[in-house]
């Protein structure tokens, strides 16, 4: 639905690993300080658990704020499907650098890559239907483009990046503007290039939408037969997005409805990090 801009997705790798740094290693690493400086390591990244690996660009971006001497060799890129016990990178350099930067190396790659093989396993639920699944704005505060970026290579989709590229009309929002067609008028009124998307409760919200003319409808918590009556009364002039209390024995059944989107939280903010680990040697 939307792309992540290259160049504001590499700032945010940059700021990401920056701020995960400065919380790990603060004022230095005490104990890797232990090492001498010129002992020389090697060490190995696997993942225990079937997944879709994601997050190599943030593990390459801690080694370069650490120390740009050390080599990544990658085995594997971000939306491949690994087995367990498949090594994902290879990594060489001094080992006071390797073990600082291993922690925050790992967070990302394990969170990124439970995002993304959530992602694989729900987008898969939806069958040969031509839904598509969005994520949300229910992400981890200063984490959203990285956990966008992890869910499209799960092959699931981004919704709006915030609340500044893209009209979301919340019940909130219609009651101030006093109706659903006064806020779709009043966002047509401005000079933003943005789509105009409003969220309906019930059919006769839904057609006062349509009336209205937004770009974009979801339906809150609707039925699967009030999800049908929808797309008929739609006829394709608005595209349909579903939301609300989806869940993993829900979706299908909703994606055969045929609605344009699935909406779900659960992509982003309740996700397992995947299990890897790093093996050092001398």
């Amino acid at each position: 639905m939307y792309e992540i801009d290259k160049e504001t997705l590499a700032r945010a790798i940059y700021d990401n690993v920056a701020a995960a740094l400065l919380e790990d290693i603060g004022s230095g690493d005490i104990t890797s300080h232990l090492i001498p400086r010129r002992v020389y390591a090697k060490a190995i990244v696997t993942t225990r658990e079937r997944a879709v690996m994601c997050g190599s660009r943030w593990v390459d971006e801690v080694f370069r704020q650490i120390d740009q001497s050390v080599k990544i060799e990658w085995l594997a890129s971000d939306g491949d499907i690994v087995e367990a016990n498949t090594p994902l990178f290879k990594l060489s350099g001094s080992a006071r650098s390797l073990l600082s930067g291993e922690r925050s190396a790992l967070n990302f790659l394990q969170l990124l890559t439970g995002i993304a093989t959530r992602c694989h396993t729900y987008s898969a639920l939806t069958g040969n239907t031509h839904a598509k699944l969005l994520d949300t704005r229910k992400t981890l505060p200063g984490l959203r483009l990285a956990q966008k970026y992890a869910v499209t290579c799960g092959g699931c989709h981004s919704h709006r990046t915030g609340l500044y590229d893209g009209f979301l009309i919340k019940e909130n929002h219609i009651m101030a503007c006093g109706g659903i067609r006064e806020a779709i008028m009043a966002a047509r009124q401005t000079e933003l290039n943005a789509p105009i998307e409003i969220e309906v409760e019930n059919l006769s919200e839904l057609e006062q939408a349509l009336a209205a003319s937004a770009d974009i409808i979801m339906l809150d918590n609707f039925t699967l037969d009030d999800m049908r009556t929808a797309v008929q009364l739609n006829t394709g002039s608005a595209v349909l997005e579903a939301s609300g209390g989806i869940t993993e024995n829900t979706l299908f059944d909703i994606a055969q409805t045929g609605v344009d989107y699935i909406s779900l939280g659960t992509l982003t903010k309740d996700v397992k990090a995947a299990d890897l680990s790093m093996r050092l040697t001398l």
